[in-house]
């Protein structure tokens, strides 16, 4: 405030040389000088465009006069009707255009065909420009650009008895008439310069006078000194005193007035004649000395005085002086500090309290930041089913503590874990049934709160805790739990403006807590719905060894899925597939796709056209979605389905989108066949290929899903290559100890991506469990399979089984001989169940049927079917197999994986079918053979 007046005593002081721009002086002459330089740019642009139009004007007037006076010229009309008019008219033309200073006069006919041209070459050739008008008998001047580039140019007729036999055009080049305006710019910018330079002289003549005038003051600076002299005056709430040298009272304002309790006429009197004031201040005021924040008495207030010379220098004894009223300083001082602090707290609670989606790393949280800067010690009991993501219960019963934090480590309180039911009469138990807090000052003397536990109660009183704040954890119009907080003695009870501190902190761990709550239920539900969806055990199975990992990415649920499904023939399908995205609509959709996949492959459809089909349903997945306004529709997915065969030891694979598996051979290399590759699920018009691996046993599949290989810090070529390193040179390893090898070498601790890993050992089936024949057409060579698969079923122990097998033999082998057609094949397996297959050459698929009683035939697949524990049939490539399945006896071990060199058994008639060598990485572009 003190430098304040020094500014407006010294502002009539400043120097003119160091005038601000700003002042009224430097505003008008700016206004001047540009005023006067927009009316010259103005006179001189107009100048131009008149000079420029008087000249066009000009240009067409002689255009047209020299055009019209050739036109009436004697002797044209007689050059026209001669032979050769350009050898009369040429020399003309040419001596008139110099004659009368323009650039061309052209004559031609009534079609436009020049008679004349001051470039020769012109002549003969069309005229450029409009002689409609002409033609018609008026004059017409326009702009072209004609062959001496851009023109001016008037043509008129030339008539003969009133008719019009040709034309006259006579022109300027515009580049002339321009060069004619240019000439006079510089006398239309100097007359503008010179007029410029007197207008600015004038002007600054009387800027300088107006600069004395008003001291080079601005409008706003003239207009604020006297706003500023009202509010210090009347609206500033401080005092403010000017003092003069002679120790007179030169201004105060109200406020002054009011703190020094001064009467209205104190100003111009001297300070010592003032009677309310104390001496102490009469003194500093005399004195002029320099003063802050200097305490005084002024009645029953004590005022804060700073006083300041007025002048910089120091010269003179003039001060201004300010007053403030401290009273009530210190109390404000104390609450504010109070409240500080509080605000601190609330704000180390936001950033502390739910850093995680755990329940009770959260209570913790708000215990440990209440104490000790809000309470001595919190505890935090939460419902029982808040803790399992449920509804909390309505009373204040089951509630378990979870959270326990103190000053001391030996506090009283229940100990965290134990299960609490609080009585009706406690705190607690009203503050959970009312969802208000509920305030205890002196607990010695409250009863109600004692009945829950009196001895506890009394180790608690005994402890020095004497205070409690019982607060309800609650969000979204739902109890939680509570939050008890504890005070000593020696910090004073908890008083009523603390409540609302207590529930802001408590507010605040209440929807962290409940987002935990639906959290932990959501992600409880989100598992329970993956491990329901995914294999929960893989089947037992003699063709492979089999090990596998499942690892969810961070959001617990996704769409990656794989699959073993035994098929029938002791054949094996392996399934590995992404649905993109994740959540639990992703996790869905992977449900749907896996139970398509084990729909399909029941019926025991090649890779491809499973493929094709399951291709069908994401589309029409898709389009469901799309017609409902599904928010989440799926957006694509793909799949690597493979059917392994441990007879032929066989392996026909076909991919969508999906990346190639990896083959480990026997001695330890590992490969990744170049598979043909299809488009992902659920694009359409693009079919799918199957190719055919022939492996030798021992051969290990690996199939995953992307999540392994690809990552953002790494290419995918380096992550496949990963993949080959860590599946390498270990023949020996389990499929179980590949898999952990790989996710240890190729995956973080916390995956981003899901991921499916799926390795199986390839197993063959010995040639003593296997016996085939061909049947030649003949309804007589029945009997003879019969015959052979009796022997070979005593051979193998299976004689128990003769009877059933036989007759279904005979069923099937004598169907295929009356209905299909060449090649009939007969093939008996050995394995978890003896499995019959009777193959023959064409596609058509017997039904099971109800014969009725006066039906001769149609019970035979009946028959098939009560005897056979399964029984269904499959198309290759050369026709169909019918198989049936029988449950081996009890007594009879399940057939291991030893080998054997045996040969299969066979009959006089037939020898057994030769077993196809096995070529190590050989593929082939079709199916393989059924039988």
């Amino acid at each position: 405030m003190a430098a304040r007046f020094t500014r407006l005593r010294r502002i009539s002081l400043r120097s003119l040389l160091g005038k601000s721009p700003r002042s009224v002086a430097g505003q008008v002459f700016v206004l001047q000088v540009a005023l006067v330089a927009l009316l010259v740019a103005f006179a001189v642009f107009s100048l131009v465009l008149q000079s420029q139009r008087d000249i066009n004007a000009e240009a067409k007037r002689r255009s047209v006069a020299v055009a019209q006076t050739f036109a009436h010229s004697p002797g044209v009309v007689s050059a026209l009707r001669t032979s050769a008019p350009s050898q009369v008219l040429q020399p003309l033309t040419e001596a008139g255009r110099r004659s009368a200073g323009v650039d061309f006069i052209v004559v031609m006919d009534t079609k436009g065909i020049r008679y004349t041209h001051p470039l020769p070459g012109r002549i003969g050739q069309r005229f450029v420009g409009t002689i409609g008008p002409s033609l018609a008998g008026n004059v017409y001047t326009e702009s072209v650009h004609g062959p001496l580039g851009e023109e001016v140019q008037a043509t008129v007729p030339i008539r003969d008895g009133g008719r019009v036999v040709a034309l006259v055009s006579a022109g300027l080049q515009v580049e002339h008439v321009t060069s004619q305006v240019n000439r006079q710019i510089p006398i239309i910018l100097g007359a503008g310069a010179a007029a410029l330079g007197l207008a600015t002289g004038v002007t600054a003549l009387v800027g300088r006078r107006l600069r004395r005038q008003t001291h080079s003051l601005a409008p706003d600076e003239m207009t604020r000194m006297y706003e500023h002299h009202d509010a210090v005056l009347h609206s500033v709430r401080e005092g403010v005193l000017i003092i003069g040298d002679d120790g007179r009272l030169l201004l105060a304002n109200d406020e002054a007035k009011r703190l020094l309790d001064l009467p209205s006429d104190a100003e111009g009197r001297q300070v010592t004649h003032l009677r309310t004031l104390e001496p102490e201040t009469v003194e500093l005021l005399t004195s002029g000395r320099r003063a802050t924040d200097e305490v005084y008495l002024a009645g029953s207030r004590l005022l804060a005085v700073n006083q300041r010379p007025t002048h910089r220098d120091g010269c003179g004894r003039r001060t201004v002086v300010t007053l403030r009223d401290s009273t009530e300083l210190q109390a404000i001082s104390g609450r504010a500090q109070v409240a500080r602090e509080r605000l601190e707290l609330l704000y180390d609670a936001g950033l502390g309290i739910g850093t995680t989606l755990d329940v009770a790393r959260t209570a913790d949280e708000l215990a440990q930041v209440a104490v000790p800067r809000f309470a001595d010690y919190v505890s935090v009991d939460l419902a029982e089913g808040v803790l399992q993501g449920e509804e909390p219960a309505p009373t204040a019963t089951g509630l378990r503590r979870i959270a326990v934090r103190g000053v001391q480590d030996d506090s009283p309180l229940y100990e965290k874990g134990r299960l609490i039911d609080f009585l009706p009469s406690t705190p607690q138990a009203r503050s959970y049934g009312t969802g208000h807090l509920e305030l205890v000052t002196d607990l010695a003397s409250a009863h109600g709160w004692q009945a829950q536990d009196p001895a506890r109660a009394e180790a608690i009183v005994d402890h020095g805790i004497n205070s409690l704040i019982s607060a309800p954890i609650q969000a979204r119009g739902v109890v939680l739990g509570m939050a008890n907080f504890w005070r000593c003695k020696e910090r004073g009870p908890f008083d009523e403006e603390e409540l609302s501190l207590a529930e802001e902190l408590v507010a605040r761990a209440a929807v962290s807590i409940d987002n935990a709550r639906r959290y932990a239920r959501e992600h409880a539900l989100a598992v329970t719905l993956q491990r329901s969806l995914l294999p929960r055990a893989l089947p037992e199975l003699t063709a492979l060894e089999v090990g596998y990992r499942y690892l969810p990415a961070q959001s617990g649920v996704s769409g990656d899925w794989f699959d073993v499904i035994p098929l029938p023939g002791g054949r094996v399908a392996l399934v590995v597939g992404d649905v993109v995205g994740h959540g639990l609509h992703a996790a869905a959709t992977m449900g749907r796709l896996r139970t398509a996949v084990h729909n399909f492959s029941t019926l025991d459809l090649p890779p491809d056209e499973l493929l094709s089909h399951l291709d069908d349903l994401v589309g029409r997945i898709d389009q469901d979605e799309a017609s409902t306004g599904a928010a989440a529709a799926v957006v694509g997915a793909t799949c690597l389905y493979a059917i392994y065969d441990p007879v032929t030891r066989r392996c026909a694979m076909a991919r969508a989108g999906h990346l190639a598996p990896a083959l480990i051979s026997p001695d330890g290399d590992v490969t990744f066949p170049d598979l043909p590759h299809g488009p992902p699920l659920g694009l359409g018009g693009m079919p799918f290929r199957t190719a055919e691996l022939e492996l030798p046993e021992g051969t290990q599949l690996a199939l995953y899903t992307d999540g392994l290989v690809e990552d953002r810090r790494r290419d995918l070529d380096v992550g496949m290559e990963m993949l080959r390193q860590a599946l390498a040179g270990h023949p020996d390893r389990s499929p179980e100890q590949s898999c952990q090898a790989v996710l240890e070498a190729l995956l973080p601790a916390r995956p981003k991506d899901d991921v499916a890993l799926l390795i199986a050992r390839t197993r063959a089936l010995p040639c003593d469990r296997v016996a085939e024949w061909d049947v030649p057409p003949d309804p007589a060579a029945v009997a003879r399979v019969r015959v052979a698969a009796a022997r070979t079923l005593d051979e193998w122990g299976l004689s128990e089984l003769g009877f059933g097998m036989e007759l279904v033999l005979s069923e099937l082998v004598t169907n295929a001989i009356r209905y299909g057609g060449e090649p009939i094949h007969v093939r008996l397996i050995r394995d978890r169940t003896l499995i019959c297959e009777v193959s023959d050459g064409t596609s058509t698929s017997p039904h099971l049927r109800y014969a009725a009683t006066t039906e001769e035939g149609g019970r035979g697949l009946f028959l098939v079917s009560q005897m056979t524990e399964h029984w269904g049939t499959r198309y290759s490539p050369h026709g169909k197999v019918i198989w049936a399945e029988f449950a081996l006896p009890e007594s009879v071990e399940h057939p291991g994986t030893a080998r054997s060199g045996a040969v299969a058994p066979s009959t006089d008639d037939w020898p057994v079918a030769p077993r196809t060598p096995v070529l190590p990485g050989q593929v082939t572009a079709t199916a393989p053979a059924d039988g």
